[in-house]
């Protein structure tokens, strides 16, 4: 009898997967604990995923969603003339507000590239989309460099524990901005005008 294709199971699969991660983290993952938090027969796990790295590959695009979600919620990039640090601090504000569980699931997953080589492509992808994404208010290697800062901003909060601030993160992000050229465009200002050069240190 021909097995009959179940897209729902696949995603139950896939949502449980990510629940175990964020109980047990990585080295609670395995076949058979996910078949159990997702109520399936062992054989459905391996059958829609082979090894654990095709699952955590499928964990990880679904994590990604997460922030990708919060972006096309405030629609902020779709306005020219937006306050590109302003904006992107805000994104912050609302991914790391409340509980940060979700948020730690998704930088667990994201981390786990570093060991599993077949995560990395997906999470580069984030990285990459986010940055074409900002190339339409800035040049590339200052998008890059936003997005590079923006990750170290939200590590430092679930590293720390300390309390998300919107404002340092619009000011330094808003420094990087200050040397980015648009498309078309000058040079992107801050809140009150073209940010002046961070001091270079005394030789």
């Amino acid at each position: 009898m021909a097995r009959r294709h179940d897209p729902e199971r696949r995603q139950r699969i896939i949502d449980a997967a990510i629940r175990v991660v964020g109980a047990h983290g990585i080295a609670g993952l395995s076949h058979r604990t996910v078949a159990a938090e997702a109520d399936v027969p062992l054989g459905s796990t391996t059958y829609h995923f082979k090894t654990l790295d095709d699952l955590l590959v499928a964990a990880l695009r679904q994590a990604n969603e997460g922030f990708a979600k919060v972006i096309a919620s405030r629609g902020g990039l779709e306005d020219p003339d937006t306050d590109l640090a302003a904006e992107l601090a805000g994104w912050m504000g609302e991914w790391l507000a409340g509980d940060h569980t979700g948020v730690e699931l998704e930088y667990e997953l994201y981390l786990a590239a570093l060991r599993r080589p077949a995560l990395r492509p997906v999470a580069a992808e984030w990285a990459d989309a986010l940055a074409a994404l900002l190339t339409r208010h800035t040049d590339p290697v200052t998008a890059r460099a936003l997005v590079a800062l923006m990750d170290g901003i939200c590590l430092q909060v679930l590293l720390t524990e300390v309390p998300y601030d919107e404002g340092y993160a619009r000011e330094v992000l808003g420094r990087v901005v200050g040397r980015g050229v648009g498309p078309g465009r000058s040079r992107v200002t801050g809140p009150g005008g073209p940010l002046p050069p961070s001091p270079r240190p005394a030789p």
